[in-house]
C-alpha cells in the first residue's frame, strides 16, 4: 500500500485529516511515526506559501508524498486579519488557543455586528499542498463562513472553534460532531478537493 506523510504535528489537525482519509486506500503516517521533527518556518505571505514549505520539508524528509496545510480565521471587522497570522496572532509569549480567542474578542470589542447577525462575519480558509520528493507540489482550498460570537461554547475542536458560530447549524464548530465537522469545515473541503490530487500522485487508480 502506498504511504501518505501528514506534514503536522497538531493533534488536533492530525485526528481530522486522518478521518477525512480513511476512505483512501493509502497508508497514512505521521511524523511522530516517522520519528521526524521538523522546524519549517511559516513566514510566508499567503496560505500557499506556508503549505508549500510544509509539505516539501516533509515530503524531503519522509521519502514519500506528503500533504501540508495552512489555515486562518479571517475576520471582516479586522480587515480579514488575523489570516495567515491566526495561530500567532495573541501578542503573549507562549500564548495557548484559549489566549488567542481572549485577544480575537479584544480586538472585536466596540466594532459594530451587522444587523441580525449575532456577531462579527467571518471564515475560516484552509489551503492544502501536496508534494513528491520529487518537488512536483499542487494545492487545493476550502473555506467555510460563520460568524465570531463573544461567549465561547463547546468543547470539541482547537483553536478557534468556541467562537466561530454557524448559523445554519445554530452552534459553534466546537459543539458540532465530527461527522458533521469533517462534512463542512474548511479543512474537510480542502482535503476533499485534494482527494483527486492524492489519487492521483499517489498512483491510486
Amino acid at each position: 500500500m502506498n504511504s501518505l506523510l501528514l506534514a503536522s504535528e497538531n493533534p488536533g489537525k492530525l485526528s481530522e485529516i486522518l478521518d477525512l482519509l480513511a476512505d483512501l486506500p493509502v497508508e497514512v503516517v505521521t511524523p511522530q511515526t516517522l520519528g521526524l521533527r521538523l522546524q519549517v518556518v511559516e513566514d510566508g505571505q499567503t496560505y500557499a506559501d506556508n503549505a508549500r514549505r510544509k509539505a516539501l520539508a516533509f515530503a524531503h524528509a519522509g521519502k514519500m508524498v506528503a500533504l501540508g496545510d495552512d489555515s486562518g480565521l479571517e475576520v471582516e471587522a479586522l480587515g480579514g486579519r488575523p489570516g495567515i497570522y491566526s495561530a500567532r496572532f495573541a501578542p503573549w509569549e507562549g500564548a495557548t488557543d484559549a489566549d488567542r480567542r481572549r485577544y480575537l474578542l479584544q480586538q472585536l470589542q466596540g466594532r459594530p455586528q451587522p444587523e441580525g447577525v449575532g456577531g462579527w462575519p467571518a471564515r475560516f480558509h484552509c489551503t492544502v499542498a501536496v508534494a513528491a520528493p520529487s518537488g512536483e507540489i499542487r494545492f487545493a482550498e476550502g473555506e467555510c463562513p460563520g460568524v465570531i460570537i463573544s461567549e465561547e461554547r463547546g468543547t470539541n475542536g482547537f483553536g478557534y472553534d468556541p467562537v466561530f458560530y454557524l448559523p445554519e447549524y445554530g452552534q459553534t464548530m466546537a459543539e458540532l460532531g465530527m461527522e458533521v465537522k469533517n462534512r463542512i469545515s474548511h479543512r474537510a473541503r480542502a482535503v476533499q478537493a485534494a482527494k483527486p490530487i492524492l489519487i492521483e500522485m499517489l498512483g491510486l487508480d
